[in-house]
């Protein structure tokens, strides 16, 4: 198993998200990096400029920068974090994947309210550890809706938790009102790790383990938290890589992003497009994992598909080209091949590691 494999090895690092709040709510933010008006591009870096001046936009203490092969710096997740994201994405991932695709309306809905009140868009995927993005969820402490508020604190955010109606299952109104709160913990902390933590268990044990460490970094007063509340943050950072599939532009900034190459076209004869078809992905899929779930040579897999990899680590959707039984083959056993790729990563990269685990 990948996790006796990672155990102990602290070099063991995996690319998450970074650069957090760029953009409005449309999902838009790849395209504005490679588009082709000058206007655009200036915006996008603009954005990145001011995410990386302001600290509210970012998440502290989560990442470490490494340079990939092609010189470009890429963050990647603290290796505190990677036994626990492991173990979340095997048993999780299927689910959550099933959220990502139902959940859009919903996750777009409140990533647009988040960017509003001036917070992270990463901070949507809060509700979906939270509930699921229910709006009927209820937890046995009493929490309700999607954000789980409790009633003492929705009212105090301004919602109304009668008897007759209860607006923590509105998902437009909890939703500005869960910005609100998560406002007012990052004005007590200053970094959102602390903020998740506080939200699951209260401000009360956060302070206390500031207290015990004599630290305020997440990584160092964990021990002292409850472990509902660590695990927490540690959902929240698992979750957020499975929606992504690692493959959301925030994985690098944008300014790397605009200095990566093109893709190479090659030529393919009549008789190959006519033989294959294409399928847009996105998410942190791998060529070499592909090519040995569908039997498909990877030199073969490449022409189809050139500088696949590096597309997909960038950000971008990929229209995958391949021969119509592979893609058929391709279709059925997506969440294996995506799961397999996401421990690749975890294994630093080489995919001869997971086929001996």
């Amino acid at each position: 198993m990948l996790k006796k494999f990672i155990a102990g090895t602290a070099s063991v690092l995996l690319i998450l998200i970074s650069s957090a709040g760029r953009g409005i709510a449309n999902n838009s933010s790849a395209g504005f990096i490679f588009s082709d008006t000058a206007d655009k591009k200036e915006a996008a870096i603009s954005d990145a400029q001011k995410a990386a001046e302001d600290p509210k936009q970012q998440f502290r203490d989560l990442f470490t920068n490494v340079s990939s092969t092609n010189g470009v710096s890429l963050p990647q997740l603290n290796p505190q974090a990677v036994s626990f994201v492991e173990d979340y994405i095997e048993k999780n991932s299927e689910r959550i994947n099933g959220i990502k695709d139902s959940g859009k309306p919903y996750l777009d809905k409140m990533e647009a309210i988040l960017v509003q009140h001036g917070l992270p868009k990463e901070l949507k995927y809060l509700a979906v550890i939270e509930s699921n993005l229910k709006s009927n969820a209820r937890s046995w402490a009493g929490a309700v809706g999607p954000w789980q508020f409790m009633p003492e604190t929705a009212r105090k955010m301004g919602l109304k938790v009668n008897a007759k109606y209860d607006e923590r299952k509105d998902l437009i109104k909890s939703s500005h009102a869960a910005s609100k709160y998560l406002n007012d913990l990052y004005d007590i902390y200053g970094d959102w790790l602390l903020v998740i933590a506080a939200y699951n268990g209260g401000a009360g044990k956060v302070n206390s383990a500031i207290k015990k460490s004599g630290s305020h970094d997440f990584w160092t007063l964990q021990r002292y938290l409850p472990k509902e509340s660590k695990n927490h943050v540690k959902k929240f950072i698992a979750t957020h890589y499975i929606m992504e599939g690692q493959g959301s532009i925030a994985t690098i900034t944008k300014e790397e992003a605009k200095n990566l190459s093109t893709p190479v076209i090659t030529s393919l004869s009549a008789e190959e497009l006519a033989g294959s078809k294409t399928q847009s992905v996105s998410g942190r899929y791998n060529s070499v994992v592909i090519a040995k779930h569908i039997t498909m040579d990877i030199a073969a897999f490449n022409k189809l598909n050139p500088d696949f990899d590096k597309q997909i680590a960038s950000g971008n959707s990929f229209d995958l080209r391949l021969p119509n039984d592979k893609m058929n083959l391709f279709l059925a056993k997506k969440p294996e091949i995506l799961n397999e790729s996401l421990q690749v990563l975890l294994n630093g990269g080489n995919a001869g590691e997971t086929s001996r685990l």
